[in-house]
């Protein structure tokens, strides 16, 4: 057992803790083979009905994987340990997606990246005025992993390309509309909650249990910005998305403005619209490229597996590459909100590259 994941049981409760708060408990590769073993033990457990999973401390959940740690394997060019870090991380994911038990996963405060991979498939996802969910990874020139490609997918109309795009951060009225969640629950009622888990005096599931605490969070800035997400983002490549978002903008007309909101819905429409085509520009061209492709892959892709496997050819690419360890040093070792490479225009990367990434299972799959 790792030092930084607590697991007890109690009134046939498994409750299993990310006790890393130091480090917002981001996942280092020895907490996800804890993990794994803690849920193994328990599947077969007569003592165990179901699972609540949540993080120690009051800033976050998970915010993700340990990236110094990713950093470390880049530096040393320890591609081996850095593949069998996702590895573990995607078959835990999937463990818990097919958990034979309820897995009650509580997102309270930050959320991102491995943290979603955690949780974001559990059985009932529970989030609070304090979460902010994201998938940031190509903010540091990667591509949403840990089953992020399949919950993108199935997030309405385009919005799932935009949050992958744009590393947007969702508050719990987005992270609900966005299928990242399942219910609103105040945080100072969190322990009412697992109170309830534990005593289950009404016979309902896990998921009606949590119900009886569901409050509505509000209205939310991703619902409202549907109408312009899918006008801009639905184009097929990134370089045209930015077209759109600069023409959109500045309103202008030009060969797909027809399909732009004449009154938006969301009112800060156009500033957002010009912020993030900036944003885009910034980033890693490559890496936006092979997250568009993935996110839409994953749309035809029959289950979460699958998309795992698809992820992690572009894993084992994207760990090899420079931009990758130069991204990391820029947004979390050095902590430069500046990416330290030079993009070049998105438009010059080579043609088919994303679908190639895709394609190739360089070091074998992920589930044997």
């Amino acid at each position: 057992m790792s030092e930084h994941i607590s697991a007890s049981v109690a009134d046939g409760v498994g409750h299993v803790t990310l006790d890393r708060p130091q480090a917002l408990n981001a996942l280092s590769y020895e907490m996800i083979r804890a993990l794994a073993e803690v849920f193994e033990a328990w599947r077969h457990d007569s003592e165990v009905a179901l699972v609540v999973l949540d993080g120690a401390g009051e800033r976050g959940f998970c915010a993700g994987g340990d990236v110094r740690e990713l950093h470390r394997y880049a530096v040393n060019d320890d591609h081996a340990e850095a593949r069998e870090f996702f590895r573990a991380e995607y078959r835990l994911d999937a463990a818990i997606a097919r958990y034979p038990k309820p897995v009650v996963a509580i997102m309270d405060g930050i959320t991102m990246g491995g943290g979603i991979g955690l949780a974001g498939h559990a059985s009932v996802r529970i989030v609070t005025e304090r979460s902010r969910i994201a998938m940031p990874e190509t903010r540091i020139g990667f591509t949403p992993d840990v089953g992020g490609s399949w919950l993108l997918a199935n997030a309405p109309g385009e919005l799932g390309v935009h949050l992958a795009l744009n590393s947007r951060t969702m508050d719990a009225a987005d992270a609900l509309h966005a299928g990242f969640a399942d219910a609103f629950v105040p945080s100072e009622r969190i322990p009412h909650v697992l109170q309830a888990l534990a005593e289950r005096a009404d016979p309902g599931t896990p998921a009606e249990i949590v119900m009886l605490f569901d409050e509505t969070p509000g209205p939310s800035a991703l619902a409202l910005a549907r109408d312009w997400v899918d006008a801009c983002y639905s184009a097929p490549t990134v370089a045209e998305i930015v077209s759109r978002l600069r023409a959109f903008a500045e309103g202008r007309q030009d060969a797909s403005s027809s399909a732009f909101p004449t009154h938006p819905l969301d009112p800060g429409a156009t500033a957002y619209a010009a912020a993030a085509a900036d944003e885009l520009e910034a980033l890693s061209p490559t890496a936006l490229a092979v997250t568009l492709e993935s996110v839409r892959r994953a749309r035809t892709l029959p289950n979460l597996e699958a998309a795992l496997e698809q992820e992690f050819r572009a894993v084992t690419w994207f760990i090899e590459q420079h931009d990758l360890r130069e991204g990391i040093r820029a947004q979390v070792i050095d902590k430069d909100r500046s990416p330290r490479w030079n993009p070049p225009e998105l438009a010059d990367v080579p043609p088919g590259l994303a679908a190639r990434v895709l394609d190739e299972a360089r070091f074998g799959p992920v589930f044997d």
